[in-house]
């Protein structure tokens, strides 16, 4: 057996202060997340909303309401499912409506939950229909009935549940069926962010992973994050190592822009594939109209990913429209390339003509 390797005293020394470090950076990314409903940013209405309805649960002593939160990825669904079992100071269970492909698979979690715990069921209106019928008296009775044996001889039986609050999240609330969408007591529709609430969010994340910015570089950094505090934190990290790498370490204006152009996020948000999507409908089909699946095979990229990546923010910045004949570019999506709209008339012109 081969002797253990030796180590100097300053060998040991800079493998702890690595380690220590990984467990740092570690701890940090994990405080990004707001811990309770006063350290969130944003969301003004939902939050009071939220407050109020856990705080008269403790007054009554009793289980608060099922909860639904809908809105696009990245608003922070995850994040107050997580702040809702804070505040009560109870455990808190996760999984997600693909993973549960058997009524079974729900069954064995409800009866897993203690009393009062909170159940976060991520992208809900993808769970298979039987799950979802199990689920009703569940959360309307506390109950779950658990089938034994097959065809004429089956037979129900019933389990009574620790009282508990379901948290549901989706990002296609039109998908959920109409008796799972009622049995929530709660419906919460989170929004985009503003400017000025990703910079506040920028900045304090900064501060918790210890980097330096000016009110300039947070203000950069937030108006190319498409109103959505994920990317805004994702890019934080990206534009801290190239501040750490390339600049002093501080993230100013030009830290930034410099960074996000390294990392193909122009001046309005606009990625890779957003660019390309657009360039290919103004430079290759003269703006459109043309159809998703012509332009998908343009850019290389499949005709889902083009429609539930890119297109959405394309239309929400006012650069691409869908039409009944196909999609469009309009003035602002030309101008953006720097290219001049053509003179017509109607929605998708100059309004020059």
């Amino acid at each position: 057996m081969d002797d253990e390797p030796e180590y100097t005293p300053e060998e040991w020394d800079a493998a702890l202060t690595a380690a220590e470090a990984t467990e740092l950076d570690r701890l940090a990314e994990a405080g990004i997340r707001p811990g309770k409903l006063d350290d969130v940013i944003g969301q003004t209405r939902v939050r009071e909303q939220i407050g109020l309805l856990l705080e008269g649960a403790r007054r009554r002593g009793a289980t608060p309401d099922h909860l639904l939160l809908s809105g696009p990825p990245g608003l922070g669904k995850t994040t107050l499912a997580m702040i809702v079992a804070a505040e009560l100071g109870v455990g808190l269970r996760q999984t997600s409506g693909p993973a549960i492909e058997r009524s079974g698979d729900l069954a064995a979690i409800l009866t897993g939950l203690a009393r009062g715990e909170v159940l976060f069921i991520d992208e809900i209106h993808r769970m298979a229909r039987p799950a979802e019928e199990l689920l009703y008296t569940a959360m309307e009775d506390f109950r779950v009935d658990v089938i034994v044996g097959k065809g004429p001889g089956a037979t129900a039986i019933p389990l009574e549940l620790e009282p508990f609050t379901l948290v549901g999240a989706t990002t296609r609330a039109g998908l959920l069926t109409g008796p799972l969408r009622d049995r929530f007591g709660f419906l919460g529709q989170l929004e985009f962010y503003g400017d000025a609430e990703l910079e506040a969010i920028v900045k304090r994340s900064s501060g918790i992973l210890g980097v330096a910015i000016t009110d300039e570089g947070a203000a950069e950094i937030a108006s190319r994050s498409r109103g959505t505090p994920r990317i805004a934190n994702r890019l934080l990290r990206r534009v801290r190592d190239f501040a750490q790498v390339r600049a002093d370490g501080t993230i100013t204006t030009p830290v930034a822009s410099e960074a996000l152009a390294l990392y193909d996020v122009d001046e309005l948000g606009l990625d890779r594939l957003d660019r390309a999507v657009l360039g290919a409908l103004v430079k290759t089909f003269g703006g459109g109209p043309v159809g998703l699946t012509t332009l998908a095979v343009a850019v290389g990229e499949q005709s889902d990913t083009v429609e539930e990546v890119s297109e959405p923010y394309l239309v929400r910045a006012g650069l691409l429209a869908r039409t009944p004949r196909g999609r469009v570019a309009t003035a602002a999506g030309w101008r953006h390339l720097g290219l001049a709209p053509p003179a017509t008339e109607g929605l998708f012109g100059t309004g020059d003509a």
